[in-house]
């Protein structure tokens, strides 16, 4: 199951984001809304709003700013953690 993480490398948020996902051993792709075309549009349009980082899961729900707490419910939630 594929998940996308939108934010930027100066997020404090987007690397507490990133730490707990590797931390759960849950693979996603990162997609640097500085540096990938595109990827800060898909993120607004993702949440519908201009604040990341924004989490999307293969079920196709998202979380916007999630804590570790937030994410890990959300990969029990989808059988992808214990």
């Amino acid at each position: 199951m594929a998940i996308d993480v939108y934010g930027a490398t100066w997020c404090g948020d987007c690397k507490r984001a990133k730490d707990a996902l590797n931390d759960f051993g849950a693979a996603f792709v990162w997609h640097d809304i500085e540096q990938e075309e595109g990827a800060a549009d898909r993120a607004v349009a993702i949440s519908g709003q201009q604040h990341i980082p924004v989490v999307q899961y293969g079920d196709g729900s998202f979380q916007v700013e999630p804590s570790a707490l937030d994410i890990k419910n959300k990969l029990k939630e989808l059988g992808l953690l214990s």
